[in-house]
């Protein structure tokens, strides 16, 4: 049988330091994934995640278990080259809309689409 606590405040043993249940649920990622973006890609960690798929260099689909509320989420995100010194930049495919189902991402070394060695992508917003 499932059980449900319901408070308003969590906060620490001795008192000192709480926080609301709404900052709990707005501030935390609703969907994060870290994988490895040569070869075949594959998710190395993640949390609310359907599929990645590879549509090209630096050009990947990340697609959620369980939908956003609407398209207006954030996406965050990184890369790692270990043959290189340059930034990698991750970043919403500009050509395609949000969705509440999935995210396109576009990654970047300089101005060139590049397949990281890893790459870390998070969104932020309301679930369904």
């Amino acid at each position: 049988m499932a059980s449900i606590l319901r408070v308003n405040t969590l906060t620490d043993a001795s008192s000192n330091n709480s926080t609301a249940m709404s900052t709990i649920n707005q501030g935390t990622a609703k969907a994060w994934v870290n994988f490895n973006g040569q070869g075949t890609i594959a998710a190395r960690d993640s949390f609310n995640l359907a599929s990645l798929t590879d549509n090209g260099d630096g050009d990947y689909t990340i697609t959620f278990s369980n939908n956003m509320g609407n398209a207006n989420y954030i996406i965050n995100g990184t890369g790692e080259q270990l043959s290189s010194n340059d930034s990698v930049v991750v970043n919403k495919d500009y050509a395609t809309a949000y969705t509440t189902s999935a995210a396109r991402i576009a990654v970047t070394q300089g101005s060139t689409r590049t397949n990281p060695v890893y790459t870390n992508f998070s969104n932020h917003g309301d679930l369904a």
